[in-house]
């Protein structure tokens, strides 16, 4: 193989920086922005533990994919703390060569048991999902599946264990709106930066309707009221949260605006799925297969090759369409976000 690390560049001129690796497809919460409980019952066809790509799959994968530029991976699901042995997995790929960040994305309610496995596996940080702060709305959001101080409790234990923490908060109108303050307020107090996203139609059961997407402009200003913010620079190219500081302090929260404020021109991030498929968009209709060419013998030129083009060929820029023409973008079939993560 050649190992020169050429970062790879897509049709549009982004090139490949992050790597979002589902281990599984299954969940043990059916919130309805993502797996609803009455599509996702207890005869959904899940993905059978054949199918899953292996841990060592996994890693041979990611060497590849350094090779291309990628320099940070997130593990995501699903819900990845249903996979046995995680920390494993993280040790694995904190150890390839040109690895230099690894992050997961989790509901928290299995992690206070698993944070500082996870930390000495050598994780770096974890964004945690939660919606509300209010039990009742809490449980109606998550199909009553978990209660919002297990969360609470997965917060501490990361931060304990020396996580980096960050914490997502999805708005829906008419749903949660009314916890934008009461957990801004929360975890300015608290300190793990916070996180606002707005509502997407990602996959093709959510019943996403523009209708309840409260903007970031809704969000900035309700926030603002109160606790009034000033911008404050990204972090890094490609960075998806627009940033704000609180005034006087440094205490920060972001925004994921992919509905009213897109971010595709800078999008470094391809996405592999529990059963080894590559996307290259949230909002993707089909991956490409890599698993059938990795365990059909495929050599690491061939592999690597294959990944190239993909990502050369690479155009998507489904928030930037979906901005322009709102409610009139033909509604296509899209891979479920529980499939290859958010």
């Amino acid at each position: 193989m050649n190992n020169e690390n050429v970062t790879w560049s897509d049709a549009l001129g982004r090139p490949l920086r992050d790597l979002r690796i589902s281990v599984t497809d299954r969940c043990n919460f059916r919130c309805r922005y993502c797996m609803p409980a009455e599509v996702f019952g207890p005869d959904y066809p899940f993905l059978p533990r054949e199918e899953l790509l292996t841990f060592e799959e996994i890693l041979r994968l990611v060497r590849l994919f350094v090779a291309g530029g990628v320099e940070k991976v997130r593990i995501t699901g699903g819900e990845p703390l249903l996979r046995r042995d995680l920390p494993r997995l993280v040790e694995m790929v904190k150890g390839v060569e040109g690895i230099r960040d690894v992050a997961l994305t989790t509901n928290a309610s299995l992690l206070a048991g698993q944070a500082r496995a996870l930390k000495e596996a050598g994780l770096d940080r974890v964004n945690i999902s939660l919606d509300a702060l209010d039990p009742q709305v809490f449980a109606r959001m998550n199909g009553h599946r978990s209660d919002v101080r297990r969360v609470l409790a997965g917060i501490e234990a990361a931060e304990a264990a020396g996580l980096q923490v960050k914490v997502n908060m999805v708005v829906q109108k008419g749903v949660n709106e009314d916890q934008i303050l009461p957990m801004a307020r929360y975890f300015r107090e608290k300190g793990p930066i916070l996180r606002f996203i707005e509502f997407m139609d990602v996959g093709n059961s959510n019943g996403w309707d523009l209708k309840q997407v409260v903007s970031k402009g809704e969000i900035l200003e309700t926030i603002h009221q109160e606790m009034p913010l000033e911008k404050i620079k990204p972090n890094y190219y490609g960075e998806v949260a627009d940033r704000y500081r609180y005034q006087g302090s440094e205490r920060e929260i972001g925004v994921i605006a992919s509905v009213t404020d897109t971010f595709c021109s800078s999008c470094t991030r391809a996405r592999l799925s529990a059963d080894g498929r590559l996307f290259t968009c949230l909002f993707a209709t089909e991956g490409t297969d890599l698993r059938g060419p990795l365990r059909g013998g495929a050599g690491d030129e061939e592999l690597l090759n294959r990944m190239k083009a993909v990502w050369s060929r690479r155009r998507d820029r489904y928030s930037d369409e979906r901005h322009t023409l709102t409610e009139d973008l033909p509604r296509k079939q899209k891979v479920e976000m529980s499939f290859i993560g958010g």
